[in-house]
């Protein structure tokens, strides 16, 4: 009877792995969505997928809407500081933008409250140009 020998992936191959899976769904994600995703190209148990998307956040190539307990691909790797999101109800089309003046509006409460802010993801929900343009008048 042979062996099958499994070749552990590397943290950076798990990491490009479902970074990639991530850009290549083009919307938001559960890590078990992500795990089905890449069945065909590799068996990752949950806490794996869990610890890459943490390094990935960390390293500012992924993002995670609290809201909802989703992942998405980073669509502006040059941004600095806070992403904002508007999230469609109807299609579930996710558009990433910076909005410096209302991060900053933001901040300025927190330091006049003596709020230590320990992360920051801004949400909006409603419809984008293309479900609104659809929806009967």
């Amino acid at each position: 009877m042979t062996r099958k020998v499994v070749k552990r992936r590397s943290a950076t191959e798990q990491d490009k792995l479902i970074s990639d899976a991530l850009r290549d769904v083009g919307r938001l994600v559960s890590a078990y969505e992500l795990i089905d995703e890449l069945r065909d190209k590799a068996s990752l148990a949950p806490q794996t997928v869990y610890r890459a998307l943490d390094r990935l956040i960390a390293d500012g190539r992924v993002h995670r809407l609290e809201s909802i307990n989703a992942f998405v691909a980073c669509r502006h790797p040059s941004h600095e500081g806070t992403a904002v999101f508007a999230i469609c109800s109807d299609c579930g089309t996710v558009t990433e933008f910076d909005e410096p003046a209302a991060v900053e509006r933001l901040s300025g409460w927190a330091r006049k409250a003596k709020f230590a802010i320990e992360r920051m993801t801004l949400e909006l929900r409603g419809r984008c140009r293309e479900c609104t343009a659809r929806a009967p008048s």
